[in-house]
């Protein structure tokens, strides 16, 4: 993987739309970077690349391109007080809410060398880094369709990707203190017979969002090799 520097955009407390416009401000600034870059070579640092760190501030249910709920279930999935979103990524309907770690890694594959199926494990090993971090040894990550990173049969961190030419978006939600009994009203992911569990339930303590930035900043550090540099929201 290609060294470079990342932004860190921290977020903080926002509503799930925000993020996703924040992150579509990043995917064009790296298009824009690759274009006004050339063709220098692929060891060559990556300007523009980011990654998007957020906690939900509302329920939400969000779903991937071919993840729609019929008519019938959203409207009763709004009846419980969730928003209801559409997201241009893989995978099946999910529940991002407070407590969560919402995590959109805007990176260019192609100068990095990185396969599609290569970055999802990476994401995958970065958060069986943090789970290390934090005494979780029993965190796995399993094959497809098992995507994401599960503590037995109840799933951790799930993943969910975008990739257009190249350039990644959306990513990873992170159980930290989430509220799941959301899940209840669902089938995470697609995914019949599994559970979903967090941070807080595995470790027997509350951890919060905030509690697991700095670790979780250190394993992405390791994973993709790159230093991180703070910066301020994109703007409009």
């Amino acid at each position: 993987m290609a060294r470079g520097p990342v932004r860190v955009l921290r977020l903080g407390l926002r509503p799930y739309a925000e993020a996703l416009r924040v992150q579509e401000r990043c995917v064009a600034a790296v298009r824009a970077a690759r274009s006004g870059s050339g063709s220098g070579s692929g060891s060559d640092p990556v300007p523009g690349e980011s990654v998007v760190l957020s906690e939900p501030a509302e329920p939400v249910y969000a779903w991937g391109l071919r993840g729609a709920p019929e008519a019938e279930a959203a409207a009763r999935l709004r009846a419980l007080g969730a928003g209801l979103a559409a997201a241009r990524r893989g995978g099946q309907i999910t529940f991002h809410g407070p407590g969560q770690l919402l995590a959109f890694p805007v990176l260019d594959l192609r100068r990095r060398r990185l396969p599609l199926r290569g970055y999802v494990a990476a994401l995958e090993e970065l958060v069986l880094r943090l789970c290390r971090r934090f005494g979780l040894a029993a965190a796995r990550a399993l094959p497809p369709p098992f995507t994401g990173v599960w503590m037995g049969d109840s799933k951790l961190c799930a993943i969910g990707v975008h990739c257009g030419n190249h350039i990644t978006s959306h990513g990873l939600a992170l159980n930290c203190c989430t509220d799941l009994t959301w899940f209840d009203h669902i089938v995470p992911c697609g995914l019949e017979g599994k559970g979903v569990t967090s941070l807080s339930r595995e470790l027997g303590r509350h951890v919060t969002v905030d509690h697991v930035l700095e670790p979780f900043l250190d394993s992405f550090q390791e994973v993709f090799d790159c230093t991180l540099v703070c910066s301020e929201d994109p703007g409009d």
